[in-house]
């Protein structure tokens, strides 16, 4: 199973990049970000025209996530994350594919910091933290994909003290992080790839992606059974450098199931 995670920023602004990439890579399953779509507007018969079925949570202008499965229906489990059920923003779906639970996350930005997204992005993480510990517990073979907004080591961003105020980057951020990890998940990309750069991500601005200043903001985190069957990951750099391309490239990874 070849499962990818991409944040397209604007589904039907790039439907065109996006219909390239999955009949390029063929995916088995692909976890979107930042739709940028209402519930109604998403471009499911484009989709199934290549054989992707989907399940999505729209939020108009806005974030928005979604679950694609080639030649399978997923199977929506949650449309949204527990723990605030004033909280509207659309950025939590799961789904169930041949067995696997498979989750597409969009975290907040957080910025600016500090102040009131900041602190948005950090209860979020807490929500993220308590519901996933259930699934560790219920033993559940999970994938959790997408832009968590959380660079979480130096090695994973471009050498530059001019973020050192940014959310992603904050201590708060990465401990957070590391404390989905210290429950059992494991990042799958740095697991298959340990030394070196794994950019996912080139700002728009200044020039980032020619000079290849990035950084690794999209990840997969395994549940300890899915771990074991993980063999092959990367990042498809090419898609980042297309004519009207999202600022991230799509991340992918490979199970022996």
């Amino acid at each position: 199973m070849k499962i990818a995670t991409f944040n397209i920023n604007n589904v039907n602004k790039r439907l065109q990049n996006l219909l390239d990439w999955l009949a390029k890579s063929e995916p088995d399953v692909v976890c979107l970000q930042e739709i940028k779509a209402e519930q109604g507007a998403f471009p499911a018969q484009a989709l199934g025209a290549l054989g992707y079925h989907a399940v999505w949570q729209g939020e108009r202008s806005w974030n928005g996530v979604a679950i694609l499965a080639r030649h399978h229906d997923p199977v929506l489990t949650r449309s949204s994350l527990p723990g605030n059920s004033e909280d509207r923003q659309a950025r939590y779906i799961e789904a169930a594919v041949n067995g696997v639970l498979i989750a597409s996350i969009y975290l907040p930005n957080g910025n600016p910091q500090p102040g009131p997204k900041f602190n948005y992005k950090l209860a979020w993480l807490e929500r993220l933290i308590a519901h996933v510990a259930e699934l560790m517990a219920a033993g559940v073979p999970a994938v959790l994909a997408g832009d968590y907004n959380v660079v979480p080591a130096v090695q994973d961003i471009y050498q530059t003290r001019s973020l050192d105020d940014n959310a992603l980057i904050q201590p708060e951020s990465r401990q957070a992080f590391a404390r989905l990890l210290a429950q059992g998940w494991t990042d799958a990309l740095r697991k298959l790839h340990p030394d070196g750069p794994l950019w996912t991500f080139w700002d728009y601005k200044r020039e980032r992606w020619p000079a290849d200043k990035g950084m690794r903001l999209d990840h997969f985190l395994l549940s300890p059974k899915i771990s074991e069957r993980l063999v092959d990951g990367g990042v498809n750099r090419w898609v980042r450098g297309e004519e009207n391309a999202s600022d991230h490239a799509p991340a992918w990874i490979e199970l022996d199931l």
